[in-house]
């Protein structure tokens, strides 16, 4: 069985996919929808993360299941530097593009993942793992709301940023 691969891969995307979404949201501070949400959305992935390394022992892997990136990046100076520069650009009328252009990307990531949660599951239900395919019932529909809020902001923003 290949399972192995299909975990080691979803693991690696769910984080992918928090760090994006913290920096997303530390980029556009000053937008509190975009930055409250983007959070926690990015909790979501750090906890399937941790599920992925608490199961990975049984497919003979060592997953790491880090501390959330959210508390290393608010005590940071990186996160200073992004703050102040949202603060700054927040003020030019280009963060309209810049928002745009990380929602496209984190909609991408977030459908990657989605699309590596139902790899997961149809694998464990071909083998019969009710443990794995539990916990892809669990995950997956979140990952498809992550992508729904990215697609969703997406339609609502595009328009007034496109056409001013």
């Amino acid at each position: 069985m290949k399972l192995d691969l299909a975990l080691r891969e979803l693991h690696r995307s769910e984080k992918s996919l928090a760090a994006d979404l913290l920096k997303v949201a530390d980029r556009h501070k000053v937008d509190h929808e975009i930055y409250h949400v983007a959070r926690d959305l990015a909790r979501w992935s750090q906890q399937h993360v941790h599920e992925l390394a608490e199961i990975g022992p049984r497919y003979n892997l060592n997953l790491k299941s880090d501390p959330p990136e959210e508390a290393q990046e608010d005590s940071g100076l990186l996160s200073t530097v992004r703050s102040k520069a949202s603060e700054l650009v927040g003020r030019r009328p280009e963060p309209g593009l810049l928002l745009l252009a990380d929602l496209r990307h984190l909609h991408r990531v977030a459908a990657g993942v989605s699309l590596d949660w139902e790899l997961l599951g149809q694998g464990a239900q071909a083998a019969k793992d009710s443990e794995l395919l539990a916990l892809t019932k669990r995950c997956h529909p979140q990952s498809l709301r992550q992508m729904r809020w990215a697609n969703a902001m997406l339609k609502v923003l595009s328009p007034q940023v496109l056409a001013s």
